[in-house]
């Protein structure tokens, strides 16, 4: 049986940076303890990176979003906390596949990929950051990208700036045959 875990945006400008909110430093331990125990058991961690050129104000989410963020080398566009220093150690590591997006969604090609590195996959479980913006897109990405696998939404493990919007996302996800866990 093969698995994936999901590690969506979990980047500082999400978490105490630019765009950062409460409680988004609280699945931080979490987060890092979850994917430490996929890497032990021999299963796969995808991080999945919000990044942003220095023109940024000027692309549509720039201009509906205007606050710079996740910017490409910077500061803001790495993990956050235990999290950054799990991937650190372990980068060379070939269960970590990373993806670099420049919207909400990952890029189909980079889906497949994934697809292509890690052939069938039977259960992914998803976290990360913002549910109702980031983590849907991505889960919904995956859906499409493995049709037969079993997708899980770990909701304490997710965050919204908005905890309305975060209980929608999780409502839609269901609705899209997901499960969600620990609600």
């Amino acid at each position: 049986m093969k698995k994936l875990l999901v590690v969506v945006d979990y980047q500082n400008d999400f978490v105490d940076g630019a765009l950062g909110f409460p409680g988004a430093d609280t699945l931080d331990e979490g987060i890092a303890n979850l994917a430490q125990s996929y890497l032990a058991m021999g299963d796969h961690v995808l991080f999945t990176f919000d990044t942003h050129g220095e023109d940024y104000l000027n692309t549509r989410e720039g201009k509906a979003l205007p606050v710079p963020h996740c910017i490409a080398g910077s500061f803001g566009a790495q993990l956050y906390g235990k999290t950054q220093a799990l991937c650190c150690e372990t980068c060379a590591n070939s269960q970590i596949h990373t993806i670099y997006k420049r919207t909400f969604g990952m890029d189909p090609q980079d889906a497949l990929r994934l697809r292509k590195d890690l052939g069938d996959v039977d259960e992914i479980i998803i976290t990360g950051v913002v549910t109702n913006m980031c983590v849907i897109a991505n889960a919904a990405a995956l859906q499409a990208t493995f049709p037969e696998a079993e997708i899980t939404i770990d909701a304490v493990l997710c965050r919204s700036f908005a905890p309305e919007l975060h209980e929608k996302a999780l409502d839609v996800m269901e609705g899209m045959q997901m499960n969600v866990i620990h609600r």
